[in-house]
Protein backbone atom coordinates (compact mmCIF):
# COMPACT_ATOMS: atom_id res chain seq x y z
CA UNK A 1 0.00 0.00 0.00
CA UNK A 2 1.60 3.21 -1.21
CA UNK A 3 0.41 6.25 0.71
CA UNK A 4 3.56 8.36 0.33
CA UNK A 5 5.44 9.68 -2.66
CA UNK A 6 8.84 8.98 -1.11
CA UNK A 7 10.22 6.91 1.75
CA UNK A 8 13.76 7.70 2.91
CA UNK A 9 15.46 4.72 4.60
CA UNK A 10 18.27 5.58 7.04
CA UNK A 11 20.15 2.66 8.69
CA UNK A 12 21.50 3.81 12.06
CA UNK A 13 24.21 2.32 14.22
CA UNK A 14 25.70 4.57 16.91
CA UNK A 15 25.20 7.89 15.08
CA UNK A 16 23.58 9.95 17.83
CA UNK A 17 25.49 13.12 16.90
CA UNK A 18 24.40 12.99 13.27
CA UNK A 19 20.71 12.17 13.47
CA UNK A 20 19.13 15.54 14.17
CA UNK A 21 21.38 17.45 11.70
CA UNK A 22 20.63 14.82 9.04
CA UNK A 23 16.88 15.15 9.54
CA UNK A 24 17.17 18.95 9.35
CA UNK A 25 19.12 18.66 6.08
CA UNK A 26 16.51 16.31 4.61
CA UNK A 27 13.74 18.69 5.60
CA UNK A 28 15.56 21.63 3.99
CA UNK A 29 16.36 19.68 0.80
CA UNK A 30 12.71 18.68 0.27
CA UNK A 31 11.06 21.87 1.50
CA UNK A 32 10.29 23.09 -2.02
CA UNK A 33 9.61 19.68 -3.53
CA UNK A 34 5.98 18.64 -4.10
CA UNK A 35 6.53 15.32 -2.33
CA UNK A 36 4.67 13.69 0.52
CA UNK A 37 7.54 11.84 2.17
CA UNK A 38 8.51 9.95 5.30
CA UNK A 39 11.88 9.32 6.91
CA UNK A 40 12.29 5.74 8.16
CA UNK A 41 15.15 5.39 10.63
CA UNK A 42 16.21 1.79 11.28
CA UNK A 43 18.09 1.56 14.56
CA UNK A 44 20.44 -1.38 14.14
CA UNK A 45 21.05 -2.09 17.84
CA UNK A 46 22.71 1.23 18.72
CA UNK A 47 24.21 1.59 22.20
CA UNK A 48 25.15 5.31 22.22
CA UNK A 49 21.75 6.92 22.84
CA UNK A 50 20.63 6.91 19.20
CA UNK A 51 17.47 4.94 20.09
CA UNK A 52 16.32 7.51 22.65
CA UNK A 53 16.97 10.40 20.28
CA UNK A 54 15.10 8.67 17.47
CA UNK A 55 12.09 8.15 19.73
CA UNK A 56 12.19 11.86 20.55
CA UNK A 57 12.43 12.80 16.86
CA UNK A 58 9.41 10.60 16.11
CA UNK A 59 7.32 12.51 18.66
CA UNK A 60 8.50 15.88 17.32
CA UNK A 61 8.15 15.21 13.59
CA UNK A 62 5.16 13.32 12.11
CA UNK A 63 7.24 12.37 9.07
CA UNK A 64 9.64 10.29 11.17
CA UNK A 65 9.19 6.54 11.54
CA UNK A 66 11.55 4.53 13.73
CA UNK A 67 12.21 0.79 13.50
CA UNK A 68 14.32 -0.52 16.36
CA UNK A 69 16.11 -3.88 16.21
CA UNK A 70 16.63 -5.95 19.33
CA UNK A 71 20.31 -6.30 18.45
CA UNK A 72 22.78 -5.38 15.74
CA UNK A 73 21.94 -7.26 12.52
CA UNK A 74 23.95 -5.28 9.97
CA UNK A 75 23.20 -2.86 7.18
CA UNK A 76 21.64 -5.45 4.89
CA UNK A 77 18.98 -6.30 7.47
CA UNK A 78 18.40 -2.58 8.10
CA UNK A 79 17.75 -1.97 4.41
CA UNK A 80 15.45 -5.01 4.23
CA UNK A 81 13.41 -3.82 7.21
CA UNK A 82 13.19 -0.31 5.78
CA UNK A 83 11.92 -1.66 2.47
CA UNK A 84 9.31 -3.79 4.26
CA UNK A 85 7.97 -0.91 6.36
CA UNK A 86 8.13 1.82 3.70
CA UNK A 87 4.90 3.32 2.37
CA UNK A 88 6.49 5.27 -0.49
CA UNK A 89 5.99 4.74 -4.21
CA UNK A 90 9.69 5.50 -4.46
CA UNK A 91 12.28 4.57 -1.86
CA UNK A 92 15.60 6.27 -1.17
CA UNK A 93 18.45 4.88 0.93
CA UNK A 94 20.99 7.16 2.60
CA UNK A 95 23.68 6.70 5.22
CA UNK A 96 23.26 8.22 8.68
CA UNK A 97 26.85 9.51 8.85
CA UNK A 98 25.96 12.64 6.80
CA UNK A 99 28.61 11.96 4.19
CA UNK A 100 25.79 11.62 1.65
CA UNK A 101 24.28 15.03 0.91
CA UNK A 102 20.45 15.19 1.16
CA UNK A 103 20.57 18.17 -1.22
CA UNK A 104 21.14 15.60 -4.01
CA UNK A 105 17.78 13.91 -3.44
CA UNK A 106 15.84 16.12 -5.92
CA UNK A 107 18.49 15.34 -8.55
CA UNK A 108 17.92 11.60 -8.11
CA UNK A 109 14.14 12.05 -8.19
CA UNK A 110 14.39 13.99 -11.46
CA UNK A 111 16.54 11.26 -13.01
CA UNK A 112 14.14 8.53 -11.89
CA UNK A 113 11.27 10.41 -13.50
CA UNK A 114 13.03 10.06 -16.85
CA UNK A 115 11.87 6.45 -16.81
CA UNK A 116 14.51 4.54 -14.87
CA UNK A 117 13.76 1.99 -12.16
CA UNK A 118 16.84 2.68 -10.02
CA UNK A 119 19.17 5.68 -9.80
CA UNK A 120 22.58 5.19 -8.15
CA UNK A 121 24.69 7.92 -6.63
CA UNK A 122 28.23 8.34 -7.93
CA UNK A 123 30.69 9.91 -5.49
CA UNK A 124 33.06 11.49 -7.99
CA UNK A 125 35.08 13.32 -5.34
CA UNK A 126 35.13 11.07 -2.30
CA UNK A 127 36.21 12.55 1.02
CA UNK A 128 37.66 9.33 2.43
CA UNK A 129 41.13 8.05 3.26
CA UNK A 130 42.85 6.79 0.12
CA UNK A 131 44.49 3.62 1.47
CA UNK A 132 41.74 2.38 3.77
CA UNK A 133 38.64 3.36 1.79
CA UNK A 134 39.16 4.71 -1.74
CA UNK A 135 41.74 2.20 -3.02
CA UNK A 136 39.91 -0.95 -1.78
CA UNK A 137 36.65 0.48 -3.15
CA UNK A 138 38.24 1.15 -6.54
CA UNK A 139 39.64 -2.38 -6.75
CA UNK A 140 36.33 -3.93 -5.68
CA UNK A 141 34.36 -1.83 -8.18
CA UNK A 142 36.61 -2.83 -11.06
CA UNK A 143 36.61 -6.51 -10.09
CA UNK A 144 32.84 -6.73 -9.61
CA UNK A 145 32.17 -4.81 -12.83
CA UNK A 146 34.37 -7.20 -14.81
CA UNK A 147 32.90 -10.31 -13.21
CA UNK A 148 29.23 -9.29 -13.28
CA UNK A 149 29.20 -7.15 -16.45
CA UNK A 150 27.33 -4.41 -14.54
CA UNK A 151 29.21 -1.23 -15.40
CA UNK A 152 28.91 1.29 -12.57
CA UNK A 153 31.50 3.78 -11.37
CA UNK A 154 30.45 3.55 -7.72
CA UNK A 155 28.42 0.59 -6.48
CA UNK A 156 29.26 1.34 -2.83
CA UNK A 157 27.32 4.60 -2.55
CA UNK A 158 24.31 4.18 -0.26
CA UNK A 159 22.52 7.17 -1.80
CA UNK A 160 20.22 5.28 -4.14
CA UNK A 161 16.64 5.75 -5.32
CA UNK A 162 14.28 2.89 -6.25
CA UNK A 163 10.78 2.43 -7.48
CA UNK A 164 8.93 0.50 -4.78
CA UNK A 165 8.34 -2.56 -6.95
CA UNK A 166 12.09 -2.98 -7.33
CA UNK A 167 12.64 -3.25 -3.57
CA UNK A 168 9.88 -5.87 -3.36
CA UNK A 169 11.90 -7.96 -5.79
CA UNK A 170 15.12 -7.71 -3.76
CA UNK A 171 15.66 -10.56 -1.31
CA UNK A 172 18.37 -9.23 0.99
CA UNK A 173 20.23 -11.39 3.49
CA UNK A 174 23.75 -11.74 4.85
CA UNK A 175 25.66 -8.75 3.51
CA UNK A 176 24.12 -8.69 0.05
CA UNK A 177 23.29 -4.96 0.15
CA UNK A 178 26.72 -4.46 -1.46
CA UNK A 179 25.42 -6.19 -4.59
CA UNK A 180 22.09 -4.44 -5.01
CA UNK A 181 23.06 -3.15 -8.50
CA UNK A 182 23.87 -6.69 -9.61
CA UNK A 183 20.55 -8.02 -8.26
CA UNK A 184 18.67 -5.15 -9.92
CA UNK A 185 20.38 -5.86 -13.23
CA UNK A 186 19.71 -9.59 -12.91
CA UNK A 187 15.99 -8.89 -12.38
CA UNK A 188 15.91 -6.83 -15.60
CA UNK A 189 15.32 -3.37 -14.16
CA UNK A 190 16.85 -0.27 -15.72
CA UNK A 191 19.50 1.75 -13.88
CA UNK A 192 21.13 5.14 -14.16
CA UNK A 193 24.01 6.82 -12.34
CA UNK A 194 24.09 10.42 -11.15
CA UNK A 195 27.12 12.31 -9.76
CA UNK A 196 26.49 13.31 -6.15
CA UNK A 197 28.26 15.30 -3.49
CA UNK A 198 30.29 13.47 -0.88
CA UNK A 199 31.34 15.05 2.39
CA UNK A 200 33.90 14.20 5.08
CA UNK A 201 32.60 12.71 8.31
CA UNK A 202 32.25 15.41 10.95
CA UNK A 203 30.92 13.37 13.89
CA UNK A 204 30.88 9.78 15.05
CA UNK A 205 33.18 6.95 14.03
CA UNK A 206 33.40 5.06 10.75
CA UNK A 207 32.04 1.51 10.79
CA UNK A 208 34.04 0.42 7.74
CA UNK A 209 37.50 -1.10 7.47
CA UNK A 210 39.74 -2.77 4.93
CA UNK A 211 38.56 -6.23 6.08
CA UNK A 212 35.26 -5.39 4.41
CA UNK A 213 36.96 -5.73 1.02
CA UNK A 214 37.76 -9.40 1.59
CA UNK A 215 34.15 -10.13 2.57
CA UNK A 216 33.03 -8.46 -0.65
CA UNK A 217 35.22 -10.78 -2.72
CA UNK A 218 33.76 -13.85 -1.01
CA UNK A 219 30.17 -12.61 -1.43
CA UNK A 220 30.88 -11.93 -5.10
CA UNK A 221 31.09 -15.68 -5.70
CA UNK A 222 27.57 -16.07 -4.33
CA UNK A 223 26.25 -13.29 -6.54
CA UNK A 224 27.85 -14.71 -9.67
CA UNK A 225 26.42 -18.14 -8.94
CA UNK A 226 22.92 -16.74 -8.32
CA UNK A 227 23.14 -14.58 -11.43
CA UNK A 228 24.18 -17.30 -13.87
CA UNK A 229 23.20 -20.64 -12.38
CA UNK A 230 20.45 -20.10 -9.80
CA UNK A 231 17.84 -21.83 -11.99
CA UNK A 232 20.18 -24.31 -13.71
CA UNK A 233 22.88 -25.37 -11.20
CA UNK A 234 23.58 -28.59 -13.11
CA UNK A 235 25.15 -26.48 -15.86
CA UNK A 236 27.87 -25.44 -13.43
CA UNK A 237 28.35 -28.63 -11.42
CA UNK A 238 27.86 -30.80 -14.51
CA UNK A 239 30.56 -28.97 -16.46
CA UNK A 240 32.95 -29.21 -13.52
CA UNK A 241 32.13 -32.89 -13.06
CA UNK A 242 32.61 -33.72 -16.73
CA UNK A 243 35.84 -31.74 -16.87
CA UNK A 244 37.30 -33.48 -13.81
CA UNK A 245 36.09 -36.87 -15.00
CA UNK A 246 37.47 -36.33 -18.49
CA UNK A 247 40.92 -35.27 -17.30
CA UNK A 248 41.05 -38.02 -14.67
CA UNK A 249 39.95 -40.60 -17.23
CA UNK A 250 42.68 -39.51 -19.64
CA UNK A 251 45.30 -39.89 -16.92
CA UNK A 252 44.11 -43.42 -16.10
CA UNK A 253 43.88 -44.42 -19.76
CA UNK A 254 47.42 -43.13 -20.30
CA UNK A 255 48.71 -45.26 -17.41
CA UNK A 256 46.89 -48.36 -18.68
CA UNK A 257 48.32 -47.87 -22.17
CA UNK A 258 51.76 -47.35 -20.64
CA UNK A 259 51.43 -50.65 -18.81
CA UNK A 260 50.28 -52.46 -21.95
CA UNK A 261 53.07 -50.91 -24.00
CA UNK A 262 55.59 -52.30 -21.53
CA UNK A 263 54.12 -55.73 -22.09
CA UNK A 264 54.15 -55.43 -25.86
CA UNK A 265 57.75 -54.28 -26.03
CA UNK A 266 59.22 -56.35 -23.19
CA UNK A 267 56.92 -59.30 -22.87
CA UNK A 268 55.72 -60.55 -19.52
CA UNK A 269 58.84 -59.22 -17.81
CA UNK A 270 58.33 -55.80 -19.35
CA UNK A 271 54.68 -55.79 -18.25
CA UNK A 272 55.70 -56.44 -14.66
CA UNK A 273 58.60 -53.99 -14.85
CA UNK A 274 56.33 -51.10 -15.82
CA UNK A 275 55.20 -49.81 -12.43
CA UNK A 276 52.19 -47.45 -12.33
CA UNK A 277 50.89 -48.10 -8.82
CA UNK A 278 53.35 -45.73 -7.18
CA UNK A 279 53.02 -42.92 -9.71
CA UNK A 280 51.39 -39.67 -8.49
CA UNK A 281 49.48 -39.52 -11.78
CA UNK A 282 47.46 -42.57 -10.72
CA UNK A 283 46.41 -40.93 -7.45
CA UNK A 284 45.57 -37.71 -9.27
CA UNK A 285 43.46 -39.51 -11.85
CA UNK A 286 41.49 -41.42 -9.18
CA UNK A 287 41.00 -38.17 -7.22
CA UNK A 288 39.62 -36.39 -10.28
CA UNK A 289 37.21 -39.25 -10.97
CA UNK A 290 35.94 -39.06 -7.37
CA UNK A 291 35.57 -35.28 -7.65
CA UNK A 292 33.67 -35.77 -10.90
CA UNK A 293 31.12 -38.01 -9.20
CA UNK A 294 30.79 -35.56 -6.31
CA UNK A 295 30.21 -32.60 -8.62
CA UNK A 296 27.56 -34.51 -10.57
CA UNK A 297 25.77 -35.57 -7.38
CA UNK A 298 25.91 -31.98 -6.07
CA UNK A 299 24.41 -30.80 -9.34
CA UNK A 300 21.54 -33.28 -9.10
CA UNK A 301 20.84 -32.28 -5.48
CA UNK A 302 20.94 -28.59 -6.42
CA UNK A 303 18.50 -29.24 -9.29
CA UNK A 304 16.09 -30.91 -6.87
CA UNK A 305 16.39 -27.95 -4.48
CA UNK A 306 15.71 -25.47 -7.28
CA UNK A 307 12.63 -27.36 -8.35
CA UNK A 308 11.41 -27.50 -4.76
CA UNK A 309 12.01 -23.74 -4.41
CA UNK A 310 10.02 -22.84 -7.51
CA UNK A 311 7.28 -25.46 -7.43
CA UNK A 312 6.46 -25.52 -3.71
CA UNK A 313 6.09 -21.72 -3.54
CA UNK A 314 4.79 -21.15 -7.07
CA UNK A 315 7.75 -18.90 -7.77
CA UNK A 316 7.77 -17.46 -11.30
CA UNK A 317 10.80 -18.13 -13.47
CA UNK A 318 10.28 -14.88 -15.39
CA UNK A 319 9.44 -11.23 -14.79
CA UNK A 320 6.98 -9.33 -16.97
CA UNK A 321 7.49 -5.61 -17.51
CA UNK A 322 4.17 -4.91 -19.27
CA UNK A 323 1.21 -6.54 -21.02
CA UNK A 324 -0.22 -5.03 -24.19
CA UNK A 325 -3.31 -5.85 -26.20
CA UNK A 326 -5.56 -7.17 -23.46
CA UNK A 327 -5.73 -4.94 -20.43
CA UNK A 328 -2.62 -2.83 -20.87
CA UNK A 329 -0.77 -2.56 -17.59
CA UNK A 330 2.69 -1.93 -16.27
CA UNK A 331 4.10 -4.61 -14.02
Amino acid sequence: MYTKDLSIIVPVFNEVENLRPLLDEITTALATEPLDYEVVFVDDGSTDGSADLLRQLATENPRVVVIRFRRNHGQTAAFAAGFDYAYGRTILTIDADRQNDPADIPKLVAKLNEGYDVVNGWRQNRKDAFLMRKLPSYIANRLIARASDVQLHDRGCSLRLFRAEVTQDLHLYGEMHRFIPEMVNFAGYSMAEVPVNHRPRVAGESKYGISRTFRVLVDLLTVLFLRKYSDRPMHLFGYLGLACGGVGGLFLVYLVLLKLWGGLTGGWAGFHATEIGERPLLSLGILLIILSVQFLVMGLIAELMVRTYYESQNKPVYRVRAVYGREESQV
